[in-house]
């Protein structure tokens, strides 16, 4: 039975193919511009590193001024980076599963080629933790050792491109490259790796590509490497020497671990708790103790990476599909009662208003299949402009989930469209027609 009405559903499509046209159109560009917005949401909140989900943790600690918030406007809230000294007592312990306190920083380059001048390469100055912690890729080599992160050894990890660029692509592991002014033995060199967003420095261009070359952070105390990315103080300091700054309350560092138990959870904010508490013995910590280990995703989310604009901007497209929708209404209902003398005869041969009703209904829902791929062709563009507007690559793709999606909402369009007409020409007395055929 549903295959004749399928088949009967098909044959009516194609009787007036000008208005079915009509709602193929109205239908594909309702689906096209809400399937765009949706996708580009979705792709937002994915968690960036799902196999680490409830693991990866980012650490906050309140060592702000003790007069005022670090945030007025959220006053609970503490800072959210934290100062170097904080950070290098926090990861000394043996808690986490891994650890890491890192900042963004920008080196020289100065490449082996007497061809190539030297150039300026965005740094992550990190522990040898940071590669374990964020499963960064590697095509050669590895991460440097923790003998190396202490004994702040003149070692780096390259990522691909800058690999390329500097040795045409090669296994560079055990080559030097100078960096400032000093050499430096390459230990690794990454795969091709790009985490959108970059969620481990949300601070410093969430979408920015990662990092080009990495170097152990100890490093910094000796070549006085300042940071490139954002910081704040509440606290002057006395001298000018990179020592005072390292020494100070200048928030720029941030710091994640990895707490695979909870019992790792438990003693770790135990452990944040007493350390607290003993820098407020020494005349530090002066407001209400108030630290944090964040999720990743609750960390992105207070970071604002899906802004308010796009969740509304997705309202709206959905609205648009709706109204699209509704607009359909008018076209359908004519084209079906235009075929009233046929439905009357039907009708009086024993058809059921139940068969009329689902037949229609089917029509519109082909419709709304066809109209659904045809969005799904306008939602890639539309994606692409996207990305063509931010002149970055956002990754906004089409997966099978966001396809699921696309046809779902056109289905439910064509639902919404075709269930007042298919009701009403159902309702269509059968004496009305008989004479006139």
């Amino acid at each position: 039975m549903f295959g004749y009405l399928l088949h009967t559903a098909w044959r009516s499509l194609r009787r007036n193919p000008f208005l079915s046209l009509l709602v193929v159109v109205g239908i594909g560009l309702g689906i096209g511009v809400s399937t765009t917005f949706v996708t580009a949401v979705y792709r937002l909140q994915l968690h960036p590193i799902p196999e680490k989900e409830g693991q990866l943790h980012y650490v906050r600690m309140d060592s702000w001024n003790p007069e005022r918030a670090w945030d007025d406007d959220n006053p609970n809230d503490p800072p959210n980076q934290m100062t170097w000294q904080d950070s290098l007592a926090v990861t000394s312990g043996e808690i986490p599963t891994h650890q890491t306190f890192m900042y963004k920083a920008q080196l020289t380059v100065h490449p082996e080629s007497k061809e190539m001048r030297p150039f300026r390469a965005s740094t992550r100055v990190c522990t040898n933790d940071f590669f374990a912690l964020f499963e960064a890729p590697f095509q050669f080599g590895a991460p440097w050792s923790d003998e190396a992160d202490a004994a702040a050894e003149q070692v780096v990890v390259l990522d691909h491109a800058t690999n390329s660029k500097l040795f045409g692509g090669e296994d560079s592991v055990g080559r030097t490259v100078r960096l400032q002014d000093r050499e430096f033995t390459v230990v690794g060199v990454m795969a091709p790796w790009r985490p959108i967003p970059k969620y481990y420095d949300t601070h410093n261009g969430p979408f920015d590509d990662p990092e080009e070359v990495y170097v152990p952070i100890l490093l910094s105390e000796s070549m006085e490497i300042n940071g490139a990315g954002n910081d704040s103080n509440w606290k002057s300091y006395d001298g000018d020497e990179y020592a005072d700054m390292l020494a100070s309350e200048k928030i720029w560092i941030q710091t994640w671990v990895q707490l695979d138990t909870q019992e790792q959870k438990d003693a770790y904010a135990a452990f944040l708790d007493a350390y607290a508490l003993e820098q407020r013995k020494m005349g530090r910590f002066g407001r209400p103790l108030n630290n944090l280990t964040q999720e990743t995703a609750a960390w992105l989310e207070y970071e604002n990476m899906v802004p308010a604009e796009a969740k509304t901007l997705l309202i709206i497209s959905l609205l648009f599909l709706v109204v699209c929708s509704v607009n359909l209404i008018g076209i359908l209902l004519g084209k079906f009662l235009a075929r009233a003398p046929e439905i009357g005869v039907r009708r009086a041969l024993g058809a059921s208003r139940g068969a009329i009703f689902m037949q229609h209904l089917l029509e519109c829902e082909l419709i709304a299949i066809v109209g659904g791929l045809a969005g799904l062709g306008l939602s890639v563009l539309g994606l692409w402009i996207i990305e063509a507007l931010f002149s970055i690559d956002l990754n906004f793709k089409l997966d099978l989930n966001m396809v699921g999606a696309g046809m779902l909402l056109a289905l439910v369009a064509g639902l919404l469209a075709g269930t007042y007409p298919a009701w009403r020409v159902c309702r269509i007395p059968p004496a009305q027609y008989l004479k006139a055929q």
